[in-house]
């Protein structure tokens, strides 16, 4: 019997697991993949207050080395299903059972795809959702960014020191992303901005060859000529295991407001994976500390 099961080890699980280990509880978390999260895919950790600069994989391996030195317990096992027992929950994963007293679900959001005839085929031959893991590989190449939020922005800044060439393409005429950010994109003699369109045809066979953009105003359609088409339009959470005992929203975002309070007792949510109006590393850092204390205080 544990007293806390974390599910995910990204920021939001990993803070709420050094929160309540440190508070003399017995945790285990339970991370379907590897450890980190999306930070781990970042290059440049600029906005985490008292760290200058740290890369995202250097930010997620010290997490996990402070959250193991510790003592939690970490175990890889994809998580298919949590029972509610009043007294205590059971969490189900592909390999076993678990009990415990509380859960706390940090599961975090996964990259959103565009949606289009050859997408999932061109993956791993053009098509890519990480800058930061595949960049290299096109490097002296053109390519294109498709998003308009920090993540979009900070890949076309990684790619512009590789790439011959980087079009960043955005459905609307401004960016969500930070001006900061924007201002430095645009001293970049490198890109190219392609704004109120959308990519509507990956062009391609065996590998990426091009794109096909239309104007969403012109109804014009051009076809721009890259090797590479890194999408960067956002996330969306993998909750739906959970849907039979916690409320979601329609976007299948976890409901909980800033107490990180799920509508059954006992059970917590932490990070992206949950309904909230900004998903930072800093607000995944405090969602973890916020739902393991509760946690903690709800064992007493």
């Amino acid at each position: 019997m544990y007293d806390i099961i974390i599910v995910g080890a990204g920021t939001a699980g990993l803070s709420a697991a050094i929160y309540a280990v440190r508070a003399g509880k017995k945790v285990l978390v339970l991370e379907a993949n590897t450890y980190g999260g999306q930070i781990v895919n970042s290059p440049e950790v600029e906005n985490y207050p008292g760290i200058k600069h740290i890369s995202g994989y250097e930010f997620a391996m010290n997490l996990y080395d402070q959250a193991i030195s510790l003592g939690t317990v970490l175990e890889y096992e994809k998580v298919i299903k949590i029972q509610n027992k009043d007294q205590f929950k059971i969490v189900i994963t592909e390999k076993k059972e678990y009990e415990c007293k509380t859960v706390i679900l940090a599961t975090g959001a996964k990259n959103r795809p565009l949606g289009l005839e050859k997408e999932t085929q061109l993956i791993g031959a053009g098509v890519s959702y990480c800058a930061t893991c595949d960049g290299a590989f096109f490097k002296g190449r053109d390519v294109a960014v498709a998003g308009g939020g920090n993540t979009a922005l900070e890949d076309a800044m990684f790619l512009s020191s590789y790439c011959n060439k980087v079009y960043v393409v955005h459905r609307r005429d401004s960016f969500r992303g930070e001006e900061k950010l924007l201002e430095s994109l645009k001293q970049k003699d490198n890109i190219e901005f392609v704004l109120n369109s959308n990519i509507v045809e990956l062009i391609g066979d065996e590998n990426l060859t091009g794109i096909k953009v239309r104007n969403k105003e012109t109804k014009e359609e051009t076809v721009i000529d890259v090797n590479g088409l890194f999408i960067a339009i956002g996330q969306m959470p993998e909750n739906a295991v959970f849907a039979d005992v916690i409320e979601l929203d329609n976007g299948g975002y976890i409901i909980a407001k800033e107490d990180c309070k799920t509508n059954v007792e006992g059970i917590y949510t932490a990070g992206d994976c949950r309904t909230k109006t900004v998903r930072q590393l800093a607000t995944a850092a405090a969602d973890g500390a916020v739902a393991g204390l509760a946690a903690c205080e709800f064992i007493g």
